[in-house]
């Protein structure tokens, strides 16, 4: 395949054109050809590709514009990996890429008729505009600007070889039609020359010269450069090498020299700074001052350096180190040191005198030449720094200057790009997956330097990754923890990180004193700070989760840092890059590095404020959580989970600070507070954890603020199916705490929990459904929408059929009502299933649909949500869209393993398997029922989901006639799903069985069984296909007349009957 992008987009595949219609789909393919084989994350072609706006659903958009690009191009030249994508062709198969290689080896030739034959071949490959299907978008802006300028230098080469090859005749009209499209391109002007000179034109050459010089001024205020001033004297003085012609091709060696610098060659290859580089040269071609900004170690310096390089082919680029100048009068010497130029030299005779003054011998030298200024490292003279930058600017027109600092400059026409880390992979990252984020290659080739044959394998990942994510992708950091390979593995370096001063010290011994330790990169920048500054540096340390200024400001002020100034100093360690600004426009927030939070740390206990800073960052969340807890279960709760979830680190840095402190009030008002949210965010697990290391800690009240803790942390452990016993406990200890008050006055959650306590120790049945009978007339709508889906769960569980419409409808609208998103997506979710049992597949999936939607409202966190994908899933399926139900629920698998939930992980694994099955694969069923049986072996709670499993597995045995495991598995599932006195599942279970009475020979108890089962549920289920199946072949053994007899006797049968049949003990509340 060919890909051409230097001009309109052009496809071929085996010689013949493809055509790839649609203009996004253009601009995405012209995306993914300028780095093939490298992955792009979704998130970054999305807002390439729509940068006026993202539209909603973006994910879905990108990933059929990718299907269409597949359609087109071939799948196989797409790849996907987890969440990002890559044009899976070699690079020679872009022009562009071919372009580039191919003036590399024409650069690289010993003569000119190959340097020109080897340029030509090369422009030939332009059609037209760089990137012209991406032409408007900001993400093709700088490699198309990047691309023109190789292309003039290669074009202007070319020509240069053939006039070396004396075809001064054939060139003329070519570079008299350059000259008139850009008469400020100097180098054009000068080929022009050369080739009128060496043609006998020599009065149009000087006319040439005169015409460039007026141009340049008029348009640009500024006299010809001294390369162009070099060659008009050249052809005053007629010089005869104007018009040379090699008679035999020039050697290697005999090739002009390159414009004169000071950039020394790397030691070290450059990595993962490509997007950056490319920006810094677009700005550098727009703007005469630009200054790379960051924190200590981010690699300002050596992007400078390279984005220098670059530069070199159009100017000679000075590099001045400032490090080492501790006297700010000593910046103007620093520069002409660097220039060669440090020693004034004595004038001719006749000659005024240099200038005496430093900074106005810089602008002396450089006022009448072309060349970029790198001032490296300002921060510590910055004044002095800037002073030179602005004389120098104003005062030598043909001068960029690019500094680097961890501050501004702040002076007039400054243009500022921050270096920021280096992208590091997410925590489950594969290999390959790691190596496509630049913090990990470059740990990888550091790494691979000091410790030859070093790789990223999958026996390293896990610690690689957590180095490069725990050093904030820091190159310095990430290089000096690559260095401890000599001695140690990544494993050992990785744990050790809590001690990350003492381990990474072991830089360059040829590095200034500042980068040789991750210590001494910090201290540096906290050297330059002053005593407010500073006090607020280390009392930020406290918030892991960064702040905004409303809780810096309740955090931070104190003792010589009053609130009024709590801004100004933010604001300035923003400026020297010790703080970073993210979020929204409307309330920003301000995060340091983690390098520098544990710097900041140490310096606040060495300052004895440690104690009292956590305290006020404890107090200021707990009022945060408090504030946000009533509206969690209302219409502005989104706002709130926001808020909330924006500050979830430093809420459980500020919880568990409380725990270890031994302050039980604080710690119990904050499971009381937070444990909705937890509940709504997913957390469940984490909020039991929590609540059990609170409870026994000295002093926690006996008030209904720990009742309302336990009900929390009760709730959510049920809905999570934790211990039930611990649960149980919670519930009591909640109940004895809240005797004697008055019900109404309670909170929602323990009016709720409390009334409904016998659900929870007797069990689910029409005894215990008057407890939540008593909360279907709340004055709180949530409540009352709560009560009403209970008591719809608990009549679909026992198959009171005619109750779980009319219950689910009344919820709905008290949901509304209350405007929980939480309440409605559950409800519509059992909506769902009554459709999906009454047959109406397509309203089931449109209802599952709706109920997801309001769930990935609140974050997609809350328990269940995996179970709800996998009942869309099969309801997907029963309308004929299984590869869309695969897909929604292969999406789901990377999140689920990674959970700590392994019902959710097992849930994804049995519907995956039921469609393996279902198709006839009957390996690919085997695996994955496999894993989910092995899964839900060891689960605590109740037994129903493994009792599918376990039926699943049967039905899977019964295909193959395993009879023997087949049974096995089915009395499992029996006793499992009447344990739990969940008839649904029992009735579920009883169709396998009757399945297995079928192959027996059995046909009648087959019927039997079926009819209990329908009876169980209330009436048929039509969203189970298998069962279906299994009464349309038993009904074809018995006949309609025999199979009705059977069918209805089984319908009479109880639950109490079923359990009598197999021998079961009657389960608590049977």
């Amino acid at each position: 395949m060919r890909i051409g992008i230097l001009g309109p987009l052009e496809v071929h595949a085996d010689g013949a054109p493809v055509e790839v219609g649609g203009a996004r789909l253009r601009a995405l393919l012209t995306l993914l050809a300028l780095d093939p084989g490298a992955l792009l994350p979704a998130e970054r072609i999305i807002d390439a590709l729509w940068e006026d706006g993202v539209p909603r659903g973006a994910p879905n958009a990108l990933q059929s514009l990718v299907s269409r690009l597949r359609a087109a191009i071939g799948r196989a030249a797409v790849e996907s990996r987890s969440g990002a994508y890559r044009l899976a062709v070699p690079r020679e198969s872009v022009d562009a890429h071919a372009f580039e290689a191919r003036v590399a080896d024409a650069r690289r030739a010993g003569d000119p008729a190959a340097r020109a034959a080897g340029l030509r071949e090369a422009l030939a490959l332009w059609r037209g505009p760089a990137l012209a299907d991406a032409a408007g978008l900001r993400f093709a802006d700088a490699p198309a600007a990047r691309l023109d300028a190789l292309r003039r230098a290669a074009l202007e080469e070319r020509i240069d070889a053939d006039l070396a090859l004396g075809r001064h005749d054939e060139v003329i009209p070519e570079l008299r039609a350059l000259a008139a499209g850009d008469p400020l391109r100097e180098p054009v002007t000068a080929l022009l020359m050369r080739a009128l000179y060496a043609a006998g034109h020599h009065a149009e050459a000087l006319t040439r010269y005169e015409d460039a010089k007026r141009a340049l001024a008029d348009g640009l205020g500024v006299d010809p450069s001294p390369e162009l001033a070099a060659v008009h004297l050249a052809v005053l003085r007629r010089d005869p090498s104007l018009a040379a012609r090699p008679a035999a091709p020039a050697p290697a060696a005999s090739r002009a020299e390159p414009p004169k610098g000071n950039l020394s060659a790397p030691l070290t290859s450059f990595i993962g700074r490509d997007a950056d580089l490319e920006r810094v040269g677009s700005l550098l071609a727009g703007a005469r001052l630009v200054t790379l900004t960051g924190p200590g170690g981010a690699g300002k310096t050596r992007l400078s350096v390279e984005a220098a390089r670059r530069y070199h082919a159009q100017a000679p680029a000075w590099l001045v180190e400032l490090a080492p100048v501790t006297d700010p009068g000593e910046v103007p010497a620093a520069v002409l040191t660097a220039l060669g130029l440090r020693e004034a030299p004595q004038p001719m005779p006749g000659q005024r005198a240099a200038p005496s003054d430093p900074l106005d011998r810089v602008v002396t030298a450089l006022s009448g030449r072309r060349m970029l200024l790198v001032l490296d490292n300002c921060e510590h003279l910055l004044d002095a720094a800037a002073r030179l930058a602005d004389r120098v600017l104003a005062g030598c027109p043909g001068v960029r200057v690019m500094a680097t600092s961890r501050e501004p400059l702040g002076i007039t026409g400054e243009t500022l790009w921050p270096v920021g880390p280096l992208e590091a992979p997410p925590p489950a990252a594969t290999p390959h997956e790691a190596l496509a984020r630049p913090a990990v290659r470059l740990f990888a080739d550091r790494a691979a330097a000091v410790a030859p044959g070093f790789a990223v394998t999958a026996a390293n990942v896990a610690p690689v990754v957590r180095i490069c994510r725990a050093l904030d992708g820091i190159p310095l950091a990430i290089e000096l923890a690559a260095a401890r390979l000599r001695a140690l593995t990544p494993a050992q370096v990785a744990t050790r990180l809590d001690d990350r001063f003492r381990l990474l010290s072991a830089g360059s011994r040829t590095a200034l004193p500042r980068h040789r330790t991750l210590r001494a990169v910090v201290e540096w920048s906290w050297d330059l700070l002053d005593e407010p500054e500073r006090a607020l540096c280390r009392r930020l340390a406290a918030f892991p989760g960064g702040a905004t200024l409303e809780t810096a400001e309740q955090v931070c002020a104190g003792a010589g840092l009053d609130r009024a100034a709590v801004m100004d100093a933010l604001a300035a360690l923003v400026d020297k890059s010790l703080v970073i600004v993210t979020g929204t426009d409307d309330e920003p927030r301000y995060r340091m590095l983690e390098t520098i939070r544990a710097y900041g740390a140490e310096r606040l206990a060495e300052a004895g404020e440690e104690h009292d800073v956590r305290r006020a960052h404890a107090r200021c969340f707990v009022r945060l959580a408090e504030e946000a807890e009533p509206h969690l279960y209302r219409a502005e709760q989104l706002e709130w989970l926001r808020r909330l979830t924006a500050e979830h680190d430093n809420i459980s840095a500020a919880l568990r600070w409380t725990i270890s402190a031994g302050d039980a009030a604080t710690a119990v008002r904050f499971c009381a507070a937070l444990g909705w949210y937890w509940f709504l965010h997913g957390e469940l697990r984490d909020g039991a954890d929590h609540l059990e290391d609170v409870l026994p800690l000295p002093g926690v009240p006996d008030d209904e603020t720990t009742a309302r803790a336990l009900a929390l942390g009760a709730m959510a452990s049920l809905d999570n199916q934790l211990d039930g016993d611990r649960v149980l406990g919670w519930l009591n200890r909640a109940r004895r705490l809240c005797a004697g008050r008055d019900p109404a006055a309670l909170h929602p959650v323990l009016r709720l929990m409390l009334t409904s306590f016998d659900m929870y120790t007797v069990g689910w049945d029409d005894t215990t459904a008057p407890g939540v009978d008593g909360l279907l007339d709340d004055p709180d709508p949530w409540v009352r929408g709560l009560a009403y889906f209970i008591r719809g769960q608990i009549a679909h569980n026992f198959g009171w059929s005619g109750r779980v419409q009319e219950d689910c409808d009344r919820a709905l609208a008290a949901f509304r009502e209350a405007g929980d998103r939480w309440g409605l997506s559950f409800t519509l979710a059992a909506q769902a299933e009554i459709a999906g049992r009454d047959g109406d597949h397509h309203r089931s999936v449109a209802l599952f649909e709706e109920s997801l939607r309001l769930n990935a409202e609140l974050g997609g966190g809350t328990a269940a949500l995996v179970h709800v994908h996998m009942k869309l899933a099969n309801a997907l399926d029963l309308i004929g869209e299984r590869e869309r139900g695969e897909a929604l629920l292969l999406a789901a698998v990377e999140g689920v393993e990674a959970s700590r939930r392994p019902e959710e992980v097992a849930a994804v694994h049995y519907q995956l398997g039921e469609f393996a099955r279902r198709s006839g694969d009957a390996a690919e069923a085997r695996r994955r029922l496999a894993r989910a049986d092995e899964l839900t072996r060891d689960i605590p709670g109740p037994p129903q989901f493994r009792a599918m499993v376990l039926c699943s597995r049967a039905q899977l045995d019964l295909a193959t006639g395993a009879l023997d495991e087949a049974s096995a598995r089915l009395d499992e599932a029996v006793r499992g799903a009447a344990r739990a006195r969940d008839h649904p599942i029992l009735s579920y279970v009883l169709a396998g069985v009757a399945e297995r009475a079928r192959l027996l020979g059995d046909p009648e108890r087959a019927a039997v069984l079926l009819g209990t089962a329908d009876g169980l549920r209330g009436g048929p289920d039509l969203s189970l296909p298998d069962v279906l199946a299994i009464k349309a072949a038993v009904r074809g053994d018995l006949g309609e007349a025999a199979y009705t007899a059977a069918y209805d006797r089984g319908t009479a049968r109880t639950f109490d009957d079923v359990v009598d049949e197999f021998g079961l003990e009657r389960p608590p509340g049977g």
